[in-house]
């Protein structure tokens, strides 16, 4: 990335790195407040707000706390990996360990692999042979998740059982990190559990089954159409110009090229570094533009937006 854009457009990206903004990361410290006390107050407050309330205000919660966690595994607020591994190990979201969404992300940062099916842990293609050999149900269901519509309603509950494959058999191969994950993990969920149960008007089941799997739902809207196959990795990832609402839950994830080829730049630089230079920042990405999650939802809400058949691998 650094021979492609000129000097003034690499000073302007050091220069918002060496901002007391950057160096302090007082927005991503405030962010951590804000979401740790706003779960506590809602929780607390529910019998007041009423369950329907509480419901409302926690989804987005939720989502922003997934996008919280992204920041964290890439080094803010802190440069300390394990320090930020205490602040983001809260299981707001139930399903996956804090340890295990850093360490498969990380992998995802590997651009040169982007969207590979077995290489990528975030691919959302299959192999030629596994496409084969899938059964019709299988082919159904993963055309599906190719819409924007199929990816809110079923993305979530397949992705969860594809972790839960993955994972269990981590357990039956008996490998000590994968016990020692999930145990940990596990104790702090029937933690928080048991104060939801104790302190909230919430029901548990409400809240794993139409809180948390809601929010990991809106969660994968963003993940829709981030990566494109291509056959230079750069063409692979998209840049969204999202709407604000869209680009605070996501934490301006939508700009998703700049965040791959600087993974070290806070979210809130990143609009800052895009329109600094959009239209190189378009060339660079070979035109894979969307003008917000609304065009997804207008053209592919019901239509797939392509095969979910690598054309390469």
């Amino acid at each position: 990335m650094s021979h492609y854009f000129d000097a003034a457009h690499r000073q302007h990206i050091e220069t918002l790195r060496q901002r007391f903004t950057a160096r302090s990361d007082w927005p991503t410290w405030l962010l951590l407040i804000g979401v740790y006390g706003g779960w506590f107050a809602i929780m607390l407050n529910s019998h007041w707000l009423g369950r329907g309330l509480s419901t409302v205000l926690l989804i987005p919660l939720l989502v922003l706390w997934l996008s919280v966690q992204h920041e964290l595994l890439h080094g803010h607020p802190t440069p300390w990996i394990r320090f930020n591994k205490i602040l983001g190990y809260a299981p707001f979201a139930v399903w996956y360990p804090y340890t295990l969404y850093r360490d498969s992300h990380l992998l995802h940062h590997r651009d040169e692999d982007l969207t590979v099916p077995g290489v990528d842990p975030e691919s959302r293609y299959l192999t030629r042979g596994r496409w084969q050999g899938s059964s019709l149900f299988e082919r159904s269901l993963h055309w599906l998740n190719k819409t924007v519509l199929g990816r809110f309603a079923i993305g979530a509950p397949l992705g969860l059982l594809a972790l839960a494959s993955e994972e269990l058999q981590r357990l039956k191969n008996r490998e000590r990190q994968a016990w020692l994950m999930w145990l940990t993990h596990g104790a702090f969920t029937l933690l928080m559990l048991w104060f939801i149960a104790r302190y909230s008007v919430l029901p548990v089941w409400h809240y794993l089954l139409l809180i948390s799997v809601p929010a990991l739902s809106i969660a994968m809207i963003r993940s829709y159409y981030e990566h494109r196959p291509h056959a230079q990795p750069e063409q692979r990832t998209v840049l969204n110009e999202a709407g604000w609402p869209w680009r605070w839950l996501f934490l301006n994830l939508n700009f998703h090229l700049v965040h791959h080829d600087l993974p070290g730049l806070a979210w809130y630089d990143l609009p800052k570094v895009y329109r600094a230079n959009r239209e190189q920042w378009v060339a660079r990405s070979g035109g894979f533009l969307v003008q917000g999650y609304g065009q997804l939802w207008r053209e592919h809400g019901v239509s797939p937006i392509d095969s979910p058949e690598h054309p390469y691998h």
